[in-house]
């Protein structure tokens, strides 16, 4: 596939003053006195991927120039429990307002790029000062995100304007995208329903719904608590949940990018099968010569994806720090991550498996071609031997 070995080059862009000034403005998050949130917040999320490893380090040096950027931190962790190799950069886009059912509300945008090629979009819409049972409402009116693609489709243009001055044109795939939703509030109220909230619809659901729903729950204060599940997460936290939000951002891309290689992978099967039933229709001769350049091209490839699929299980390190491991790994769970990685590392052992019987194939045609020089060796040696024997 080709697309790791070279990082996109970053092409310098001029100083834009304007958007310096805009990008600058970062949206910030009000506190009481004792340093606890009072609202009810929700972030949408959209990860895609566009397809090349990206220099995080000459990007983040190309954009100072003309706009604020930074690199994520976990706050409330040492720096060795949690490790992350190439932190992602932040870029903060331009916000929106959008018509809710308490009335238009602001919406924050920002993107986060990723060494590998990954990027997240998140919208965030918080309403300070609202009880958090606010939440309730809020959320089932943008259920399954429900009329947000406009405002993605307009940060993701945004996005993609500010990477194609520095990066340049890349192919993207908007279609191909993970959505993830957070709901967050200040504290657990009667009047949020987690499970109704998780599944987008306020109903009667049996005990064995709730319990499958809620069964990815966890506590680290008695004032808090995650919720995660398939498609969201809820989180009641007095303070802002940052170090839970990174995790479960974390995980959300670790899955897209197990999703986009199994993807690439079932097409370059497709092309494999169809390579193999072009190389049986040549001569046996021509066969062995496309064996052998079929045989190269999926040893690369599969070294290649290999080493990256390894990288993306190593995404972050979670050491010492049982909790947010538990955590982590419980996101990766219920992302489904391992049937994401199995179908990955299945269709990876039948390239190998492929690549094995072309092997096969290869020196079964080679010993043939031999036996057939050895034949035509020793009629030669049989005529020219019997030759002197032939009367004129």
């Amino acid at each position: 596939m080709g697309r790791r070995r070279s990082k996109i080059p970053v092409i310098p862009a001029a100083p834009d003053p304007a958007a310096n000034k805009l990008n600058r403005l970062a949206p910030t998050t009000l506190t009481t006195r004792e340093g606890t949130i009072r609202m009810y917040a929700i972030r949408f999320y959209r990860i895609f991927d566009i397809g090349e490893e990206i220099d995080l380090e000459k990007l983040e040096q190309s954009l100072a120039a003309s706009m604020a950027t930074s690199r994520f931190r976990f706050q409330r962790v040492r720096p060795t429990s949690i490790i992350v190799d190439q932190p992602p950069l932040l870029i903060r886009l331009q916000g929106m307002t959008i018509d809710t059912v308490r009335g238009p509300l602001s919406l924050a945008a920002m993107a986060r790029i990723y060494e590998f090629g990954a990027f997240s979009i998140c919208l965030r819409l918080e309403e300070m000062e609202a009880p958090a049972r606010m939440l309730h409402e809020v959320a089932l009116s943008f259920a399954g995100q429900e009329g947000l693609s406009r405002y993605f489709d307009q940060a993701l243009a945004e996005l993609r304007s500010i990477l194609a001055v520095h990066l340049g044109t890349r192919p993207l795939d908007p279609d191909f995208y993970d959505d993830y939703t957070i709901y967050l509030a200040d504290r657990q109220d009667p009047g949020i329903d987690p499970v109704a909230v998780l599944l987008g619809e306020e109903a009667e659901f049996s005990p064995e719904i709730r319990k499958e729903t809620l069964q990815f729950s966890f506590s680290y204060y008695p004032d808090e608590k995650a919720i995660l599940s398939w498609g969201g997460a809820v989180i009641f936290s007095p303070k802002p949940p940052v170090d839970l939000l990174e995790l479960i951002e974390f995980a959300a891309v670790q899955v897209l990018e197990l999703r986009f290689y199994d993807r690439e992978l079932t097409r370059q099967m497709d092309r494999m099968y169809d390579d193999i039933e072009n190389a049986d229709r040549q001569w046996w001769i021509y066969r062995a010569v496309h064996y052998r350049k079929l045989m190269k091209q999926l040893m690369g490839e599969q070294a290649e994806v290999s080493e990256i699929v390894e990288d993306i299980n190593n995404l972050i390190k979670v050491t010492d720090d049982i909790y947010y491991a538990r955590v982590y790994a419980a996101v990766l769970q219920a992302l489904r991550s391992g049937s994401w990685s199995q179908s990955v590392n299945h269709k990876l052992a039948t390239i190998r498996e492929t690549y094995r019987m072309l092997s096969e194939e290869v020196n079964v045609q080679h010993a043939h071609f031999l036996e057939w020089i050895v034949i035509v060796l020793i009629a030669l040696e049989i005529v020219l031997f019997t030759l002197p024997l032939v009367p004129h």
